[in-house]
């Protein structure tokens, strides 16, 4: 490993702009894309901000490391799905509970009510068409304007990429799945 010296000037200037509401997309193959917006969303609430996470793909009944530590510091996560989807014996009723879970998040995004709405892998929705693109993108655009909202998920939409202000691709490098290392709880769970 070659080493190097920290750099000794100022890495750059502030921005001038003004603070206002994001949207943040964690997209790729690699491994991190909800705990990236777990920690987004930990630390929202750490600041006393009202933050509000819905996932798209999870069992409203999921009790996964994550959700132990948001019921403790009282981080609302709503499970909109019925599960792994390639895992579905009625793929009709998992697009249902898709459209009734987007209901719900985009009545909170233009509520106001919270500083973050997490989006957590409603690309999976999207791709196999079971929630509307365009009415995603509208809704992103007509939302207050000091909210935030993360979305994530494999191969997010271009469109969404488009009009996103921070988008951070996972690559995925290595994956101890791979090596036939099953899922860890407290790592995967």
């Amino acid at each position: 490993m070659q080493t190097e010296t920290p750099p000794s000037d100022k890495p750059y200037d502030k921005p001038e702009g003004e603070r206002r509401g994001l949207v943040i997309v964690n997209t790729g193959d690699g491994k991190g894309k909800s705990t990236a917006a777990f920690g987004l969303a930990f630390r929202a609430t750490g600041r006393g901000k009202a933050v509000k996470v819905y996932q798209f793909m999870k069992v409203p009944s999921a009790r996964f490391g994550e959700h132990r530590l948001a019921e403790q510091v009282g981080l609302p996560v709503e499970g909109l799905g019925d599960g792994f989807s390639w895992k579905s014996k009625d793929l009709e009723h998992s697009a249902q509970l898709a459209r009734d879970g987007w209901a719900k998040a985009r009545a909170a995004i233009l509520s106001g009510e919270y500083f973050l709405v997490v989006l957590d892998e409603v690309t999976y929705p999207l791709i196999y068409g079971w929630l509307p693109l365009q009415e995603v993108l509208d809704t992103l655009a007509a939302r207050p304007g000091d909210v935030h909202v993360c979305l994530t998920g494999r191969r997010c939409p271009q469109e969404i990429i488009d009009v996103a202000d921070t988008v951070t691709e996972m690559r995925l490098v290595k994956h101890a799945f791979q090596a036939g290392v099953p899922a860890q709880r407290g790592i995967e769970d």
